[in-house]
């Protein structure tokens, strides 16, 4: 009998911890995930390679998913190589690793290179990370690091605000 719940203690224990480790694996292979799109049309152009979606658009890759009223792929043999998202303000969400807060962020436009692991928000830029908010005509999300640049070097006048909220006395 000590044996059989010996062998079910163990068995359990190898599920969570593979159920667990499927997780953190999700959301650190998130470039390694297929990109799914849905919306109201969808058209493809052989020409060009590109297709584009319209209408109430959802992508997502892993983790990661962006909400916005129109995005076009650019295809390189076949890869999608560049996805550019636009609307009234196009919004995405990001769960970096178990356990911590997720990123979001919107803009007027972005544009994501997955190979790159990279998201460029541009016009009307914010993110959101903890308790900062980082707002600029440009920011640029390492998806795979979880590092936020904001603004530009080249121009005094594109500047950058950011917000530290100090955290609740309750969540001290």
């Amino acid at each position: 009998m000590k044996q059989n719940n010996k062998r079910l203690i163990f068995f359990c224990c190898a599920l969570l911890s593979g159920l667990i480790s499927s997780r953190l694996c999700a959301l650190e292979s998130d470039s390694e995930q297929p990109i799914t799109i849905d919306s109201n049309t969808a058209t493809y152009d052989d020409a060009t390679a590109t297709s584009t979606y319209t209408g109430n658009v959802i992508s997502v890759q892993g983790s990661i998913r962006v909400n916005s009223d129109k995005l076009v792929v650019y295809f390189v043999n076949g890869d999608a190589e560049k996805l550019v998202f636009t609307g009234n303000k196009a919004k995405f969400k990001q769960t970096p690793s178990e356990g911590a807060e997720d990123i979001t962020g919107e803009a007027l436009t972005g544009v994501y290179y997955p190979k790159k692991n990279l998201l460029i928000l541009m016009d009307e830029a914010t993110v959101w990370q903890g308790n900062a908010t980082y707002s600029s005509k440009l920011i640029e999300y390492d998806i795979e690091t979880s590092l936020v640049k904001a603004g530009e070097k080249s121009s005094d006048a594109k500047r950058v605000h950011v917000i530290l909220k100090p955290k609740s006395k309750a969540a001290k």
